[in-house]
């Protein structure tokens, strides 16, 4: 009791903070060197004292979280953010250093997470505004903005010179009479964390008497100094709902900082604030040259007087607004008002790169983790693939093992949910043997890694799993085909058995042929890129082949009395099939023949169906006649039947959609063939009045999808009006740039630069004379 009553009497070293404040970061550290405490209390969950040591690691870089999650529902977590800048950060690098004892006070995370999503836990808790302490102080002080208000009192005052305390005096007292004004402030649960964190403290003084030192919110701070009994305390906590919790390091970002945390703070501008913290001395020169060399980097001119005239222009404007120093405002403008001559397109790249930033932590090796966790960073360095913060692009050459076995890693996280990398359009070619990923790490996906644990401990493990267990749980036959794609992509051949097996049987059972043109393209990509990877693809193909044979036998009946929205998602799916038949090429028909023949024969059945909607005859059309096997002469005749006066207008128009329409390339069909653009224009022309505006928004929506340049042509071929009705060469002869015959001498021309792509000849070193095949 002796004990207690001296407690309650002497109260602890209370340093109220702004979470991620470098102003307060600075002066925690000069009130612990001054003071000396024995023992250093951190606003954080208790369950992290274990990993304090970690902090002294040599590999332990800042930004780092404390990541908190659910043991059966990993999902279910929360991050507490420590930036080099953060006073807790600080506090606790001083403490372990100095070898003085650290430990959290906050409320554990077993009550945190298992309040996620209760809305009100405490009884009887009212519906107050929840309050902004920052922002009311500075409305008070007659700001507008609070982050101004924050620089001009704390940021740009010094620290060590007089009293160390001050500042943290004249929080408290600030932060009192918004306690007594407002209360929790709409904080519910503050009472509770609270009551917490002054039985925590009670503990320590107890143990180290008066040398105790608490690091907390400034919000906090008036609770923790309020006297309260110990029974009342454990009364708040009595009852509190509690699930079973693990806790690691994990690394952060500066643009992670902006975003509310566990503290409930963010701050917008982290790259700022690392910059005032780490500055020795003249933070604004120093900015202004590390936004220089930014702009430089960019190929923009900028040199020492630009850096020169924006500090000036920087300190006049600081001046003018009554501010001790310039704050991040006067130095954006600035930068805008000198280096990017007014213009927000480089200074929103200033924004991106230097005020948030990019900047990701580091973790040491020896840091708590799920299984899954470490076989990844194991695959991680072996293959040399290192998160980053930013985004950045990976060309895989699939021909080298390593970039094979890279492109495996990504696809195997993409199908456990943790999206690492997307793949992104190749620049360098559509080759079976390349693929480009775009790469980001994002915080959020350490935990993504944790729920994925569930499914294995290794990542081989873990994707083979959930492919089988997302085949089973698939409601569509396109579902289990994309999982076929993805088992021979990320080359697991222990799931691939499963999944065709799933694939075969329902593919048996479903009669609805939108599913089967839906689920081709998948089998047939899969068939057609399997090889590079070295997989076995043979059960694929018969599947494959069976599949197009059931479609080929349902697309006539499925295609007739559709209404307009259904013919053209039927279209889509003939467009979808045409493409699978490219790439199966010549490949044998279950039965007898070929599938590309049979699949031809389709298309010329639905073309002449009159029951068959106008923009899949079109589109049937269109494609027989890319393919060689409808003359142009037929496809004109067939435009100009449909183009009759006893075809209604709505039916001739949906036609022209499907012939040279949805991305065909059908622009350049009209541009090349006056006679199929005669055909068009003396239709339109004839369209009734009363008929025309029915068709028009169905016009519109083909034409507006040719390339600008090709609309242009159009017009221009349109307003001299048609010419003969001949052939291209006869129809295009009085358009400037245009002759009757192929001009040889400009054709010529580009011979020296195909030898030079080319490459030399394998025998006597000289320029090929016939273009040789290129394959990618």
């Amino acid at each position: 009791m002796k004990d207690d009553r001296r407690a309650d009497t002497v109260g602890p070293l209370l340093l109220g903070v702004r979470h991620h404040g470098p102003g307060s970061a600075r002066a925690v550290r000069a009130v612990l060197e001054e003071a000396r405490p024995d023992a250093v209390l951190i606003e954080g969950p208790p369950e992290a004292d274990a990993l304090v040591p970690l902090a002294a690691e040599e590999d332990m870089r800042p930004p780092v979280a404390l990541l908190a999650h659910a043991v059966d529902e990993p999902g279910r977590s929360a991050f507490w953010p420590l930036a080099e800048f953060s006073p807790e950060w600080v506090a606790l690098r001083w403490a372990v250093e100095h070898k003085v004892p650290a430990r959290f006070i906050d409320l554990p995370a077993t009550h945190t997470l298992a309040w996620e999503d209760d809305e009100d836990p405490e009884p009887g808790a009212g519906d107050d505004v929840r309050v902004d302490p920052l922002g009311t102080l500075a409305e008070a002080a007659g700001y507008d903005d609070a982050e101004r208000w924050w620089e001009d009192v704390v940021e740009h005052r010094g620290v060590g010179e007089g009293d160390a305390m001050a500042s943290f005096t004249a929080l408290e007292e600030a932060m009192t009479a918004l306690r007594e004004e407002y209360g929790n402030g709409g904080h519910r649960r503050d009472l509770v964390r609270e009551a917490h964190m002054r039985l925590r403290i009670r503990a320590a003084r107890r143990e180290f008497e008066d040398g105790v030192a608490v690091v907390c919110g400034a919000w906090h701070v008036p609770a923790l100094r309020r006297k309260a009994t110990v029974a009342a305390d454990r009364a708040l906590l009595k009852g509190l709902p509690r699930v079973k919790t693990d806790m690691t390091w994990v690394p952060w970002t500066h643009r992670r900082l902006s975003r509310t945390s566990g503290y409930g703070a963010g701050i917008d501008s982290p790259g700022w604030y690392g910059h005032l913290f780490g500055a020795p001395d003249r933070p604004v020169e120093r900015w202004l040259t590390k936004v220089a060399g930014l702009l430089r980097a960019e190929d923009r001119t900028v040199s020492s007087a630009h850096v020169i005239e924006a500090v000036r222009l920087a300190e006049t404007l600081a001046v003018l607004r009554g501010r001790p120093l310039p704050g991040l405002s006067e130095t954006t403008d600035a930068v805008r008002a000198v280096m990017c001559e007014g213009s927000d397109v480089p200074l929103a790249l200033v924004h991106d790169r230097l005020v948030v930033g990019d900047a990701l932590g580091e973790v040491p090796t020896t840091a708590p983790a799920v299984p899954l966790q470490r076989d990844l960073a194991r695959i991680q360095r072996r293959l040399r693939l290192s998160p980053e913060a930013g985004e950045r692009e990976l060309e895989l050459d699939l021909r080298k093992e390593t970039d094979a076995e890279r492109g495996r890693l990504l696809h195997r996280l993409r199908l456990l949910g943790i999206g690492w990398g997307e793949p992104a359009a190749a620049r360098g070619g559509t080759g079976t043997f390349r693929e480009t990923w775009r790469l980001r790490w994002e915080p959020e996906l350490s935990v993504r890694v944790a729920e994925a644990g569930v499914w294995g401990t290794t990542v081989l493990a873990a994707a083979t799993a959930k492919a089988e267990a997302d085949a089973v749980g698939a409601r569509g036959l396109a579902e289990v085909t994309g999982l076929a794609e993805h088992c021979l992509l990320a080359a697991l051949p222990e799931a691939l058995p499963t999944v065709m097996r799933i694939l075969t049987d329902r593919a048996a059972l479903d009669t609805d042929v939108g599913h089967l043109a839906q689920a081709l393209p998948a089998l047939v990509r899969s068939l057609r890129y399997g090889d590079v990877r070295g997989t076995d693809t043979a059960v694929l193909a018969e599947v494959a082949a069976g599949l197009a044979e059931r479609v080929f036998v349902g697309l006539p009946p499925a295609c007739a009395a559709l209404d307009a929205d259904a013919a053209d998602g039927m279209r889509r799916h003939v467009d979808a099939v045409h493409g699978a038949m490219g790439l199966l090429g010549d490949a044998p028909a279950p039965g007898h023949g070929k599938l590309r023949a049979r699949w031809q024969s389709v298309l010329r059945t639905l073309s002449a169906r009159d029951t068959v909607p106008g923009v899949i005859r079109g589109r049937s059309v269109r494609l027989l006649l890319d393919d060689g096997e409808l003359a142009q002469d037929e496809a004109a005749r067939l435009m100009g039947l449909v183009l009759s006066p006893g075809t209604p207008p709505a039916d001739a128009a949906a036609w022209i959609e499907g012939f040279v329409g949805g991305g065909s390339g059908g622009g350049l069909l009209l541009v090349h063939d006056e006679r199929l653009l005669g055909l068009v224009d003396t239709w339109l022309t004839d369209v009734p009045a009363e008929a025309f505006t029915d068709v028009l928004p169905l016009l519109r929506r083909t034409f507006s999808a040719y390339e600008p340049g090709v609309r242009r042509t159009l017009g221009e071929l349109v307003r001299r009006g048609p010419g003969t009705r001949g052939s291209a060469a006869t129809a295009l002869s009085g358009t400037p740039g245009f002759a009757p015959d192929p001009d040889t001498a400009r054709a010529d021309a580009v011979l020296p630069v195909l030898r030079l792509l080319l490459g030399p000849d394998g025998d006597d070193g000289g320029a090929r004379d016939e273009p040789a095949e290129v394959t990618a």
